[in-house]
């Protein structure tokens, strides 16, 4: 596979996505938190001294997945058509955070997905830190993304 994001020079480059179809694209990015089982029962119990963990954590992934481009310097500037967050844990010591994220457009959203599950880890942190400094983030990778010419990925 060619990588497109060198120019003749060998330097780094914004692809130029001109010529490609628009199709309806979506990606699905997948983190965790792993923390003390204590820092987690009081994150469901809604007992965190900062507010609704979940809720603001929530409202960071939409806003960071709106705001890649300008975290991460080649993306693109997407209008997006959708951010669906989700919350998941396993009953003891690990907190899931899903995001699905869909445009329609001439690229992908994968960096929109991985932004927005990493805003809420960092945001879940934030909140909680003054419980427990030791939290693990991570991992933090791709789960799945449609359209686009090189098709559908799913692990």
């Amino acid at each position: 596979m060619e990588l497109t994001h060198f120019n003749e020079q060998g330097r780094a480059r914004m692809v130029d996505v001109s010529d490609k179809e628009v199709t309806a694209r979506t990606a699905t990015a997948r983190t965790q938190v792993k923390m003390n089982p204590g820092t987690l029962a009081r994150i469901k119990e809604g007992s965190i001294g900062k507010g609704d963990v979940l809720a603001v954590s929530q409202v960071a992934a939409i806003m960071a997945a709106k705001k890649t481009s300008d975290w991460i310097p080649m993306c693109h500037p997407l209008p997006l058509t959708g951010v669906n967050v989700t919350f998941g844990d396993n009953g003891n010591d690990e907190l899931y955070i899903e995001a699905t994220v869909k445009t329609t457009g001439k690229t992908g959203v994968e960096m929109e997905a991985l932004t927005a599950v990493s805003a809420a880890a960092l945001t879940v942190y934030d909140m909680c830190k003054a419980l427990q400094k030791d939290m693990v983030i991570g991992p933090t990778y791709l789960i799945e993304k449609t359209g686009g010419k090189n098709g559908d990925y799913r692990i």
